[in-house]
């Protein structure tokens, strides 16, 4: 049976978050599509969702409930039918999705790595002790109070834009951003300098889109096929079966980068205290189809050497 392509009188609608990166990321996907199926760009509808996410801003995600705060909305819009797929930055996403949603699409990653951000330029390893560094991320906390304790971190959500405004205004010296990021919004001046995955293992998933679907919409499923790259599903197969071992949240510093090599795999993994008072990594390599038995086996590994309650906040 031919596939149902949509048309301007009855597009595919594309469910995202309303940042700026977030758009973007919708009309990456929207280009794609409208390349791999010949498609005009009226065929096709971006549809801007809220989150709870994006509307709380004064607290830290840990407060009010992780990860799924950035999706749950998009996803009951997507399970009631008001969207086709909806797309994610990856390293948001909960290892688990709702009864009825699949994520099984991904396109080309991104570069992994974080950025240094700062009105007085420079590198992390040059900033003078006391100096203010916002972010949001625990994981980013963790690993910059680990190797400089001499620092004082501070509250820093929003996106990329509501960041630099709080730069400019002085809340912090310094932060971080993804370079992904960067490079999406066509904003890769902005940073002082690339952090290397040696000095500051990323996000699991960094860099990475991802896209969602009902279950049962073969004709999304078919479309989607069409762009999705497979060597980065090959190494989010491993990060995330990582994360999932650790039971991985907004509330958990974790790091996690899987890399390929012709058909080899090399994961490296890290877990931290939140305070950044201690850490553990190590790595593992085989072949890139173990790659997620690679990942649940390196997260045993931390948890071992860490010990119970590594994790605990008291």
């Amino acid at each position: 049976m031919p596939l149902d392509l949509p048309t301007p009188a009855n597009p595919f609608r594309i469910g995202t978050r309303g940042s700026p990166l977030a758009l973007a990321q919708a009309h990456e996907t929207r280009a794609r599509l409208m390349a791999a199926f010949d498609l005009p760009e009226e065929a096709f509808e971006i549809v801007v969702i809220k989150t709870t996410g994006d509307a709380v801003l004064d607290r830290p995600l840990k407060e009010i409930g992780g990860k799924g705060l950035f999706t749950r909305e998009i996803e009951e819009d997507m399970l009631a039918g008001k969207i086709d797929i909806a797309v994610h930055s990856m390293k948001d996403m909960p290892v688990e999705q709702p009864p009825g949603l699949l994520l099984d699409t991904y396109l080309p990653r991104e570069d992994v790595r974080d950025a240094f951000v700062a009105r007085a330029g420079g590198t992390l390893a040059g900033l003078a002790p006391g100096t203010k560094v916002g972010t949001s991320s625990l994981r980013r906390r963790a690993q910059l109070l680990n190797k400089r304790p001499d620092l004082e971190v501070v509250e820093f959500r929003g996106n990329v834009q509501t960041r630099l405004k709080k730069l400019e205004e002085g809340v912090a010296q310094c932060t971080f951003l993804a370079m992904a990021g960067l490079n999406r919004l066509g904003m890769a001046h902005v940073a002082s300098a690339p952090i290397g995955a040696d000095e500051m293992l990323p996000a699991v998933a960094q860099g990475a889109i991802g896209i969602e679907r009902r279950g049962d919409d073969l004709r999304a499923g078919e479309m989607l096929e069409a762009i999705h790259d497979g060597p980065t599903a090959t190494r989010l197969a491993a990060e995330r079966a990582f994360l999932a071992a650790l039971d991985g949240s907004c509330e958990t510093p974790i790091a996690g980068l899987a890399e390929l090599d012709g058909g080899s795999i090399r994961l490296r993994g890290e877990i931290l205290k939140t305070d950044g008072s201690a850490a553990h990594a190590d790595a593992a390599e085989g072949v890139a189809e173990d790659g997620a038995e690679m990942g649940r086996a390196l997260a045993e590994t931390l948890l071992t050497r860490a010990g119970p309650g590594f994790f605990d906040w008291r």
